[in-house]
């Protein structure tokens, strides 16, 4: 599993969020909901550590990936992000053809035969519904694909490393209601295979995929967790009033 424990980061003298702990469960979708603002994207970021990438952003307190501290010193963090692949909001395929977009990640890893680089381009598109769409166009620019089908290669090319866990920040924003819903199904279709853990203020969105659900909020100028269960119990009898307002949209 995932597990944080007194989470705090910081850019420069700014606290985006403080003191988050929580444990996301192997094999569930978590959804990170709250308004703008609360810190939910820079808590994804840590998961991985891109936001070591972010100049002046320092972070405190642990975070456990299946037991391991990724912020012990001397990790490999390109091994760590292999193993925690990551999503961003918009879509954004390498300027090259749909196969070098899967095989240069590839071979960046470690060196195959042309054969081998095909065969796992082939089960990565399949695994998110793409390869019947464009097998007859793999050497053609991905940036002439549809924003839905984009984001679908980009989520190919994290699954073609083999990574245990997915963070997804806001997947669906930049696309259209029926790209939209392409993902979606895709998060279905890939639940139980991957731990992930998803940013969205779609709170439908939330509802309909999460397993469970953390409520970010700012408090007293930082991103706080105020709530987290299963989406069941968070939706339907939320323990924080601002929770309650905010899920039923009296707040937020």
């Amino acid at each position: 599993m995932i597990r944080t424990e007194s989470l705090s980061v910081h850019y420069g003298e700014t606290t985006a969020i403080r003191e988050v702990s929580l444990q996301v469960p192997e094999g569930h979708v978590t959804a990170i909901v709250g308004p703008s603002g609360c810190g939910k994207s820079s808590f994804l970021l840590t998961l991985n550590r891109m936001i070591d990438l972010i100049p002046g952003a320092t972070t405190t307190g642990r975070i456990l990936i299946g037991g391991q501290d990724i912020y012990k010193p001397g990790l490999d963090t390109v091994q760590l992000r292999r193993r925690v692949g990551g999503i961003a909001q918009k879509p954004n395929p390498f300027p090259l053809s749909i196969r070098k977009n899967i095989h240069l990640v590839l071979k960046a890893q470690q060196n195959r035969t042309r054969a081998e680089l095909d065969e796992i381009t082939e089960t990565a598109l399949q695994d998110v519904g793409l390869w019947d769409e464009v097998k007859d166009r793999l050497d053609r620019p991905a940036l002439q694909l549809s924003g839905g089908q984009q984001q679908r290669l980009c989520i190919a090319r994290a699954l073609a490393l083999k990574p245990s866990y997915l963070l997804m920040d806001e997947p669906c924003s930049a696309l259209d209601p029926i790209a939209s819903a392409k993902v979606e199904g895709l998060i279905e279709d890939l639940r139980r295979r991957y731990t992930i853990v998803i940013v969205t203020h779609n709170l439908a969105q939330a509802r309909r995929l999460a397993d469970d659900v953390a409520v970010f909020w700012v408090q007293d100028g930082s991103g706080q967790m105020i709530e987290f269960g299963t989406s069941e119990k968070v939706f339907s009898t939320p323990d924080n009033p601002t929770s309650a307002a905010y899920l039923s949209g009296i707040q937020g």
